[in-house]
């Protein structure tokens, strides 16, 4: 087998145990709090990285320069995990799961004011269709839960700009950054545990902890993906998420998605995908033609 087939099937991999962690989640938000899963599943998680850490060096790990920078981009995805959670108990996963596909499209608007990228009119263009998306698969006009879908979509904002800072910070490193994340993340969870606890059984605090493994898991999983091949061929692969959501969702809970939680997903994952391709294209004239002007198209 070819490294481009590895890696696309290592993506698979990796997207299949994300969507079971955050169906997993769903299922357990259902008995805890979001605090409960953020602590446990991060406790789970930091033994994982521990012998890691101290094969590295706890200095090097956690003795990092932009301090101030990390506990923001950890704020982002503790916000994001947590929005996610509390979504998922209200709404199919499916939806939420599509809701948050348009993180790429918000990381390409906010790219502009805090990453100082030039963005063209086919990019812009193609946020607008994206985020058009979004409001489809919410169906204000029809079936819609305003609080749990507000929270996705505010949760999904704090994932593109965890997306963000990841992009700022992704010189110190991969194990830096996602014990940042996991130590974070229990630290936030951990100090709702006063006003949240609820004893989880011994099945449930299994479960529980695995959120943190898959997750784990599911990152190693992607990483090798892209380490096989390029993102242009992988990245696509991504979506497949939101068909593993929609069978989940009929398998276990009986619920089919709508049509406008379909046109919605087709024209999110449409414009995704365009914003990628229209990327690597100014990413390649770039490269070909250094000190020259792109067109007005970039």
């Amino acid at each position: 087998m070819s490294d481009t087939r590895r890696g696309i099937l290592m993506m698979l991999v990796g997207i299949s145990l994300f969507t079971i962690n955050d169906a997993l989640g769903k299922w357990l938000v259902t008995e805890h709090a979001v605090g409960v899963l953020l602590a446990v599943r991060s406790l789970f998680a930091a033994a994982v990285l521990l012998p890691f850490i101290r094969r590295r060096g706890w200095r090097t790990v956690f003795a990092v320069r932009r301090l101030p920078l990390h506990l923001l981009r950890v704020a982002a995805a503790c916000t994001e995990i947590a929005c996610f959670y509390w979504a998922v108990r209200y709404l199919p996963l499916a939806e939420v799961m599509t809701i948050y596909m348009a993180a790429p499209l918000i990381l390409t608007a906010l790219s502009v004011p805090l990453l100082g990228e030039h963005v063209g009119w086919r990019r812009w263009a193609a946020v607008v269709v994206g985020f058009a998306g979004v409001v489809v698969v919410l169906n204000p006009a029809g079936d819609f839960d305003p609080l749990p879908s507000l929270v996705a979509v505010f949760g999904t904002v704090a994932y593109a700009l965890s997306m963000i800072g990841t992009r700022f910070l992704r010189a110190d490193g991969n194990l830096t950054l996602v014990s940042f994340s996991t130590f974070g993340t229990g630290l936030v969870g951990t100090a709702t545990l006063p006003v949240v606890w609820s004893t989880p059984g011994p099945l449930d605090f299994l479960l529980l902890g695995l959120l943190g493994l898959v997750a784990l898991a599911g990152h190693a999983a992607v990483n090798r993906s892209l380490q096989l091949s390029p993102p242009v061929v992988v990245a696509p692969f991504q979506y497949v998420s939101i068909l593993f959501a929609v069978v989940i969702d009929a398998v276990i809970w009986n619920h089919m998605p709508t049509a406008s939680v379909g046109m919605g997903a087709a024209l999110i994952i449409a414009s995704g995908l365009f914003v990628f391709h229209r990327e690597q294209v100014v990413k390649s004239g770039a490269a070909a033609a250094a000190g020259t002007t792109m067109g007005p198209g970039e």
